[in-house]
């Protein structure tokens, strides 16, 4: 069986520009990054603007095990498919960290005969865009520990200093450090720690940003301490929104590749979903919108992070309505939520089914909280019996759902026609009825408490003190409109990874809240979620290498 990368290795690529022209773009619409890359102009996005909509399809899924899901896979396949059906549709995809990338997860690119190419520029440093996130951050770092070693004007408590540095890995040793040691000439000596750039607050104002003066503006509002009387400071306060700005001139525009069968992608931004809000820019989803019949995108992670935050973070402030959802499963993951091990998967196993279904009806009952019409996509693997898939297919019909078969890994397009034909039905004959999950009027403690009840199924929520001090202050700020980013384990519906399936009887512990005013929303961080993740003991990256002739090996 071939890998992902050798797959990719031996695409049919289209010239970028033959891809741009065939959406009705012309060489002043695009700037090419070499022969299969091109950045989108902000030129091309307003002239978009008057345009209808096309249908928006969110792809999400159960919460992930090692077993695997495939919700890029199916993302990407679907999209595929969409088009094999006289469909003008374009998929919206993050773009991969290098941390997952060198450590465990692997990339976002897809899988298979479904994945977006070039996997290789798409998986590692691509257009550039991350760089340019790290860069624009730490010069705020820069600049706020340069202005307390000048004489701190501002009257900055070095104490109080909120704002962490970043770098695009998993780097554990980097989550608490201390500068500035050495003596007066080397600045002022404090903690600090490092947080991964996905986690950045200028990932996430990338990503919320409808122009270039938006972004400016957002990042002028970031908050990066506070002074010794309590007063927030800004990085517009220190005067570095506008070299910051610069720094993301070109990141802010959407990239543009293409699927293993030539399908328009367009793929931009990668907040995590567990340490940030999971989805790609709102830029990309409404170019694409304007671009064609379809777009298909995703978001982070299981529903309970990446579909709610989707929801009520991007639609909220993108006012984007949403025509349809897609839940990926697989019969594999389901029975690791039964309580079976991983190298007991490919025996069947139907009542270790029965019981891990019930984190997939979970999910189900999340996105109806929604109203919008969804379908369960059930990624086939090699080992799934036939007993299995009726089994699961008849769980979802019993949860009134549309369910479809996918095999896009094996079969690219072709192997989710079925679930492209669903899709197609629910979007033409069920009317989304989209509203958000919290009003923006309710106290902050309301809207956390009304996620993890509805959405995680908890019986409560605890705070520490420090989590109600930061609430009581924030709230003082005038910032209790804001929608709350919650960040949690992607591997169960509480905040404890070990709990599988569909947990009951928990309460969701908040041990701090932040606020991201530039994005414009609130991190809550709960249970032991980490915004720097560390490397397992065998990192992917020693799989990797590159022959003398410049072809890489081992990448997934």
């Amino acid at each position: 069986m071939k890998s992902d990368i050798e797959i990719a290795q031996e695409a049919s690529m289209l010239p970028i520009a033959d891809i741009a022209a065939s959406l009705g773009l012309t060489d002043d619409d695009i700037e090419l990054y070499g022969k299969y890359k091109a950045k989108l102009s902000l030129e091309l996005y307003e002239r978009l603007k008057a345009k209808p909509d096309g249908k928006l399809i969110l792809v999400t899924a159960i919460n992930p095990t090692p077993a695997g899901e495939g919700k890029s896979t199916t993302t990407v396949g679907l999209g595929q498919a969409l088009n094999l059906l006289g469909k003008k549709a374009i998929i919206a995809l993050r773009e991969p960290s290098l941390g997952p990338s060198f450590g465990i997860k692997g990339g976002a690119a897809g899988g298979g005969y479904a994945q977006v190419v070039p996997m290789e520029d798409i998986n590692l440093h691509f257009t550039g865009d991350f760089h340019a996130i790290t860069s624009a951050h730490n010069l705020l770092s820069a600049m706020i520990d340069n202005h307390l070693h000048q004489g701190n004007t501002l009257n900055i408590d070095a104490r109080r200093i909120t704002w962490k540095r970043v770098v695009d890995l998993n780097d554990r040793a980097l989550r608490n450090i201390v500068i500035g040691l050495g003596g007066p000439l080397q600045g002022v000596p404090r903690e600090d720690g490092f947080d991964i750039t996905v986690a950045s607050e200028v990932m996430a104002i990338l990503c919320l940003s409808e122009s270039l003066m938006d972004l400016k503006e957002r990042v002028g509002n970031i908050v990066i301490g506070y002074t010794f009387d309590n007063q927030p400071i800004t990085a517009r306060d220190l005067q570095a929104d506008g070299a910051m700005t610069l720094l993301l001139k070109d990141a802010i525009k959407p990239n543009l590749v293409q699927t293993l069968e030539n399908t328009p992608a367009i793929i931009h931004g990668g907040p995590f979903a567990n340490i940030a809000h999971g989805c790609n820019s709102i830029i990309a989803t409404k170019m694409a919108m304007k671009l064609a019949d379809y777009t298909v995108t995703e978001a982070g992670f299981g529903a309970d992070l990446g579909a709610e935050k989707f929801f009520n973070i991007k639609c909220r402030l993108g006012k984007l309505k949403p025509d349809a959802t897609v839940i990926v499963a697989t019969v594999r993951a389901l029975k690791m939520h039964g309580g079976v091990a991983k190298e007991d998967l490919k025996e069947e196993n139907v009542a270790a089914l029965d019981k891990g279904f019930a984190n997939l009806a979970k999910h189900i009952e999340n996105i109806k909280q929604f109203e919008v019409p969804l379908v369960v996509a059930i990624n086939c693997f090699p080992n799934d019996t036939e007993i299995e898939l009726e089994r699961l297919k008849e769980l979802c019909n019993q949860c009134g759902v549309e369910v479809a078969l996918s095999d896009v890994w094996e079969k690219g397009g072709q192997g989710g026609i079925a679930l492209a034909e669903k899709v197609i039905q629910i979007t033409e004959n069920q009317s989304s009825w989209f509203h958000t999950l919290y009003p923006s009027d309710i106290s902050l403690k309301d809207k956390i408490e009304t996620i993890a009840c509805r959405m995680y199924g908890a019986s409560g929520v605890d705070y520490t003190s420090k989590a109600s001090k930061d609430l009581e202050s924030l709230e003082k700020q005038g910032l209790k409109t804001l929608p709350i980013c919650m960040a949690k384990t992607q591997y169960s519906l509480s905040d404890d990874a070990t709990k599988l399936g569909r947990p009951d009887g928990f309460r969701i512990t908040v041990r701090e809240v932040r606020a991201s005013v530039g994005a414009g929303f609130i991190v809550v961080l709960t249970g032991q979620v980490l915004t720097m993740p560390g490397l397992p003991k065998v990192p992917s990256a020693v799989h990797m290498d590159i022959t003398e002739s410049g072809k890489i090996t081992g990448l997934f």
